[in-house]
C-alpha cells in the first residue's frame, strides 16, 4: 500500500472515543475498532495484517517509537504522544497506552493499545520537541547515528527537569 504524502489537515475524534487495536508480537495488527478505522479512514480489511506503522506520521521521531518498542518488549506498559496519520495523509494526535499481551504460557505474544484524545496544552509542549528530536535525527550521517542522537536528547532533557519518561508524559 502507497505511503499518502501529509496534507496538513487534522483529523479530530471524540473525546468519549477510544481508539482501540490489538497487534500480534511483530506490530501487525490484529484487531482495529470502528473508531480506529473511521478516524484512518481505512476499512478493517486494509488494516488487519498490515504493519501498525502504517499509520506513523513522518512528524514524528523515531526514538519515540524505539523507546516505545523498548518497553513494551520488556513487559512495561507506555504512554505516549503520537502523531498518525489517516490514508489521506491527514494527521490526529493521540494519547497512546500501549501494553504488552501474553500467552498462557506468559509470554509475549502481541500488544494492545487505547488511543485517546490528547489534552492540546500537552501538545504545545510535545510538538516543538518532537520537531527537535527529528531536526536532530535528520542532521546526523545515518539513521543508526540520528536515532542515536535523539535518544540522548531525550534522555538529557528528562536528566535535566529531574524527571523519567513517564513522569515527564504525566506532567504535562
Amino acid at each position: 500500500m502507497a505511503r499518502p504524502e501529509p496534507t496538513g489537515k487534522e483529523r479530530s475524534f471524540s473525546e468519549n472515543d477510544i481508539i482501540v487495536s490489538k497487534t500480534d508480537a511483530k506490530g501487525r495488527i490484529t484487531y482495529a475498532n470502528k473508531v480506529f478505522c473511521d478516524i484512518g479512514l481505512y476499512s478493517e480489511d486494509e488494516l488487519i495484517g498490515q504493519p501498525h506503522s502504517i499509520l506513523r506520521h513522518p512528524d514524528m521521531p523515531r526514538c519515540i517509537f524505539a523507546l516505545l518498542w523498548q518497553r513494551i518488549q520488556s513487559g512495561r506498559e507506555i504512554f505516549a504522544y503520537v502523531k498518525n496519520m489517516a490514508k489521506n495523509g491527514d494527521h490526529y494526535w493521540v494519547l497512546a497506552h500501549v501494553t504488552p499481551s501474553y500467552d498462557g504460557n506468559g509470554a509475549i505474544d502481541g500488544y494492545h493499545s487505547n488511543r485517546r484524545v490528547p489534552d492540546r496544552r500537552a501538545l504545545a509542549a510535545i510538538e516543538p520537541l518532537y520537531r527537535d528530536l527529528l531536526a536532530t535525527e535528520k542532521s546526523a550521517a545515518d539513521r543508526k547515528a540520528g536515532l542515536a542522537a535523539s535518544h540522548a536528547q531525550l534522555d538529557a532533557l528528562l536528566q535535566q527537569k529531574g524527571i523519567d519518561y513517564d513522569e515527564f508524559v504525566f506532567s504535562l
